[in-house]
């Protein structure tokens, strides 16, 4: 029998109960969303439907396996799903530290667009994709995993193309790169176009099954992408790169002070510091001068 409520305060209270168990069972299905243990879950729901018709229907045999064998279901649940309830508690635990604001995010993102901006100076092959709401972990388990604090330096030292992770895709989960070399489903889409490569058909696909971003750097011609929603835009300045990700991110992302241009050629860098110790033009360098002759 159920109690009875006769007074508003035990109204409260059970409202209160509802919520929060309610409350439970959403954040539990939202930390297993994207995972292996969605599809396990379906198939323990479908099972207990199967116990419940058993036993309503008098099934004796059926009955007679239910009662030897659910007391140790609980253990099997905890062995089976060992790595996903060690995810929820490390989840919970970084929940309830508040102490992190929201614009520690914004500048963390912004290295994003640093490091992009580097990457499209040097022509160098990048793929930086976002998790949003969807959750990524297959695909993180596929590459290796980092868990480390998002920065400029890690992304350009990830990317550079001597680094044995600089294959592959950075997975970025709010302020820190989850994993790198990840391996990501290539889009299908017939419509794109021929000149675009794996890498930017990857960022494509990432997009096309779930609603990360992704931001793409071409090795062929510094071109700079943004992947969102299976669409693709090209060629994006470093200035179009930061309004974009800050609209699909709905945050206010600062302008920062990029970097100045790297030369490509160490004979410009080499120009430049010499102009600076050379004589005025008209004037020859002595037989002790310490100049060097131009290469």
């Amino acid at each position: 029998m159920l109690p009875v409520i006769t007074t508003w305060q035990q109204a409260a209270w059970a409202a209160l109960d509802i919520l929060l168990v309610a409350l439970l069972i959403y954040q539990v299905l939202v930390m297993i969303r994207g995972t292996r243990a969605a599809p396990m879950l379906a198939g323990l729901i479908v099972v207990a439907v199967i116990f419940y018709l058993a036993r309503i229907g008098e099934l004796t045999t059926l009955n007679w396996v239910v009662s030897r064998v659910l007391p140790y279901v609980v253990f099997a649940l905890i062995v089976v799903f060992q790595s996903e309830i060690r995810h929820v508690l490390a989840d919970l635990g970084r929940r309830l530290s508040f102490l992190r604001g929201s614009e520690a995010g914004g500048d963390s993102y912004d290295d994003i667009v640093l490091a992009a901006n580097l990457f499209s100076q040097h022509q160098t092959g990048a793929l930086i994709v976002i998790e949003r709401e969807i959750g990524l972990r297959t695909h993180i388990e596929s590459g290796v995993p980092l868990d480390a604090r998002l920065s400029y330096d890690l992304l350009a030292t990830i990317f550079r193309p001597s680094a044995p992770l600089h294959d592959g895709a950075v997975i970025v989960q709010k302020d820190r790169i989850a994993a790198a070399a990840c391996f990501l489903p290539l889009s299908m889409n017939p419509l794109l176009s021929t000149q675009l490569g794996t890498r930017h058909r990857a960022g494509i696909g990432i997009t096309e099954e779930t609603d990360a971003i992704a931001v793409i750097c071409s090795e062929e011609t510094g071109a700079i992408s943004l992947a969102v929603g299976g669409q693709i835009e090209r060629d994006l300045t470093v200035e179009q790169l930061r309004t974009r990700l800050g609209s699909e991110l709905r945050r206010y992302m600062a302008p920062v002070t990029l970097p100045t241009s790297i030369a490509r050629h160490d004979e410009e860098s080499d120009t430049v510091l010499k102009s600076a110790g050379e004589p005025a033009p008209h004037s020859n360098p002595g037989p002790g001068s310490d100049a060097e002759p131009r290469p």
